[in-house]
């Protein structure tokens, strides 16, 4: 698995995009089934990486910061739509 763990990567993030697109454009159920499935092929990533966090130590700061800028970019949308 650690072999094919960045192409997983890359699948899981442009799934969740097109999902996200799919949702928006035309059918969200659609939509949100391939955002889950994309979402759930990067957390198996992150979840793999933290538990070799030595060897994927850059990798887990780059996770923990997109993470964060998720959390900050959710918080003043919702902020924005009250």
């Amino acid at each position: 698995m650690k072999k094919y763990l960045k192409e997983i990567e890359t699948s899981g993030i442009v799934l969740l995009f097109l999902g996200v697109i799919l949702g928006r454009m035309a059918n969200m159920e659609l939509g949100a089934m391939i955002s889950v499935v994309g979402l759930l092929l990067w957390v198996l990533t992150v979840v793999v990486k933290a538990f070799n966090w030595q060897q994927y130590r850059r990798d887990n700061i780059l996770n923990i910061i997109i993470m964060l800028g998720a959390i900050v970019a959710i918080f003043f949308t919702l902020t924005l739509l009250k």
